[in-house]
């Protein structure tokens, strides 16, 4: 069993064995979880202490090659690097870790304080003065390329597998690195990680993968998925994709987003009345009409070639799964975790279950509730 960081407030479960894992949620201040998830917090914390070193930059692929065939002559991948590469008598990079974000967000949403405040700063899990971190843009988000670049549906389909080969470009032949330390995702980043032990097995020497489940999206997740690309499909300003005017009537579905990735909790406090609740409604669907409706499907519409199960048990890598027991996308109760892990030759898992103030799905932004773990995992890689 691996040792618990935090005696009597958080266990582990390891190789399937199913243990509750339990957290004081009250001690977190409220946050405002907007449409635009983890992206919307990327501001403030960002000086030279907490994040030494901070570059901005682009790399581009040449003639990359989608799954579907399609190739794209130069396919951007925007990516932040924050502290120093350390390299051994070979030159090789040691202390690289590649951070990975999710559906709604970019690299820069790990700029947040939740995050920078918890995670990077001196002595922390992900210490910026001793890691080299890779907080990369996924294909379709932030600065790397997307359909609303002027390609519109002409831009090839992309899958997980396509992003995180295109990660795996950007951090081996844009940054020169041949071995990771850790690769740590969040929801769609965590569902990536999973790709990333499989597709690069020998690249890294650990892996967590964060509110995310090894298995293929069906049920309750599948089916919320489908009714925001199905509306997006069927707006009539849509046109099949060839918009001039943005299409927005589909906006009014996407609350359906904060729905499932809040708590129940949290919707309570922050939409206490009818009023209040018919005023945040207003103010999730205004957000979303500043969305590209085909950028947007094409991000919904990616997990659709996700399925890591039947390889898990191929995977090398030490690897933790971190999950919140009151999260609607990733229900516990489905038991998914237990027989995943008892496939994975060196893995553990953790639930975390609220007990005062809980964010569901988005309690991955609060790298307290974490952070922890990921340290104590650290100290066992070889």
């Amino acid at each position: 069993m691996t040792h618990n960081p935090l005696p009597g407030i958080l266990t582990v479960v390891e190789k399937g064995v199913p243990m509750r894992a339990e957290i004081m949620c009250g001690l977190i201040f409220p946050v405002f979880f907007a449409v635009f998830g983890l992206a919307a917090f990327a501001n403030g914390a960002d000086d030279a202490r907490v994040l030494p070193n901070r570059q901005d930059g682009t790399f581009v692929v040449r003639d990359f090659k989608f799954e579907s065939g399609q190739v794209l002559p130069e396919l951007k991948l925007g990516y932040t690097t924050i502290g120093t590469a350390q390299r051994d008598s070979s030159g090789n990079i040691t202390n690289a870790v590649l951070l990975l974000h999710g559906t709604t967000g970019t690299g820069a949403g790990w700029l947040a304080p939740s995050f920078t405040e918890t995670l990077f700063r001196e002595g922390q899990p992900l210490d910026a003065g001793r890691y080299y971190l890779i907080l990369a843009d996924s294909i379709g988000l932030g600065r790397s390329s997307k359909p609303s670049d002027g390609l519109k549906t002409r831009f090839p389909r992309y899958g997980y597998r396509d992003m995180v080969d295109a990660q795996y470009r950007l951090v081996a032949e844009g940054l020169g690195v041949r071995h990771l330390r850790l690769v740590l995702g969040t929801s769609m980043g965590g569902m990536q990680t999973w790709l990333w032990t499989e597709r690069y097995p020998d690249m890294m020497d650990g892996a967590v993968a964060l509110t995310s489940q090894p298995v293929q999206i069906s049920g309750r997740n599948f089916l919320w998925r489908r009714v925001i690309t199905e509306a997006i499909r069927n707006d009539p300003d849509w046109l099949g994709g060839d918009y001039a005017t943005p299409p927005t009537r589909f906006a009014l579905v996407v609350p359906i987003f904060t729905i499932m990735t809040d708590s129940a909790t949290h919707l309570q406090e922050l939409a206490p009345t009818r009023d209040k609740a018919l005023a945040y409604y207003d103010q999730i669907v205004q957000s979303a009409r500043r969305l590209d409706a085909n950028d947007y499907l094409y991000r919904w519409e990616a997990s659709a070639d996700y399925n890591p199960e039947p390889d898990l048990g191929k995977i090398k890598a030490k690897v933790l799964a971190i999950n919140f027991a009151d999260d609607l996308l990733n229900p516990a109760e489905l038991k998914v975790m237990e027989s995943a892990m008892a496939q994975v030759k060196s893995g553990n898992s953790v639930l975390i279950s609220p007990k005062e103030k809980s964010f569901g799905h988005q309690s991955q932004s609060q790298g307290a509730l974490w952070g922890p773990y990921v340290a104590e995992f650290l100290k066992h890689l070889p």
